[in-house]
């Protein structure tokens, strides 16, 4: 990080925890934070330029900040096994690869919740394998699921009323002879009137319905790029608040059928997830400190 920070023209300074952090806060939104401009989806970003050695240097730092290489579970078993919604390539890489732990015996799991929301599919997610006809994040997670784990119709159905909007949720429940129970959700937004749900809803809204106890392991699937700022989020609002324990690990591309969009691990792609990761460890330090001081 003192490095990456004085390729961009600044010294890393000596501060405690809290202002580093908001430090690195403010810096990596001038310098990292490529999706303000037009407040787009990660995607749709214009990527600037890189010449080699920035180049070089950012997938170093990547790979030092544990955002490049996949990693295997460090556990044999998890009470709870969660997929991680994104976009609709992501939905089906991370759901392939989490039945493959499970199919393969990687892993041996109570349950799975595929957590997603109700952001509205672009019409070139919709062109993805077996996503043409698919409305919402929600839906290319449920497709997923029933490709991978080989489900057909759900047991159970349940969501708020009315037409969609920020505060909708739903829950689809499958169950299969020789795979565990499989949950498929979409979470309101804990701000309604300002944004759709994002991750640490979607932590809630799951923890909220499945009766942690602080005995319990969870393993949590997304991509290598979003481990850290996912993970944080994750012992904010499960760890911290449930006592349970938790791991993150990043889906293997090569184990995957769906390929890597182009441009996934462009150099602006890792130091927009690194400003991601600096914003969620601060606010699980703020987090901590607030809990602390109570």
């Amino acid at each position: 990080m003192r490095a990456l920070v004085e390729e961009y023209g600044d010294t890393l300074p000596s501060a405690d925890v809290s202002e580093l952090l908001a430090w690195l806060d403010a810096f990596s939104d001038r310098h990292w934070n490529f999706r303000k401009q037009g407040n787009v989806e990660r995607d749709q970003v214009a990527a600037p330029t890189f010449d080699p050695a920035r180049t070089a240097l950012v997938l170093a730092v990547a790979t030092a900040l544990r955002l490049v290489e996949p990693t295997d579970p460090p556990r044999a078993t998890y009470d709870h096994l969660l997929v991680l919604g994104g976009l609709g390539r992501a939905c089906l890489q991370r759901t392939e690869y989490a039945a493959r732990l499970v199919r393969e015996g990687v892993v041996g799991v109570g349950d799975v919740a595929a957590l997603g929301s109700f952001r509205p599919l672009t019409e070139a997610e919709t062109t993805l394998p077996g996503l043409a006809g698919s409305r919402f994040e929600m839906d290319a997670m449920d497709v997923g699921v029933r490709s991978a784990f080989g489900l057909t119709e759900p047991v159970r159905c349940e969501s708020s009323d009315g037409h969609v909007t920020h505060r909708s949720w739903q829950v689809r429940t499958y169950r299969a002879v020789g795979c565990p129970p499989v949950h498929v959700l979409a979470a309101p937004s804990s701000d309604p009137e300002q944004r759709r749900a994002n991750t640490p809803d979607t932590y809630e809204f799951w923890a909220q319905r499945s009766s942690l106890q602080p005995t319990d392991r969870i393993l949590v699937v997304t991509s290598p790029i979003y481990v850290p700022f996912q993970h944080s989020d994750a012992i904010r609002m499960l760890a911290a608040r449930y006592g349970c324990g938790i791991d993150t690990i990043g889906f293997d591309p090569a184990r995957t059928t769906v390929p890597l969009a182009p441009g996934a691990t462009n150099p602006d792609r890792y130091l927009q997830e690194i400003r991601s990761g600096i914003l969620s460890m601060q606010r699980l330090h703020q987090a901590l400190a607030g809990s602390l001081a109570a």
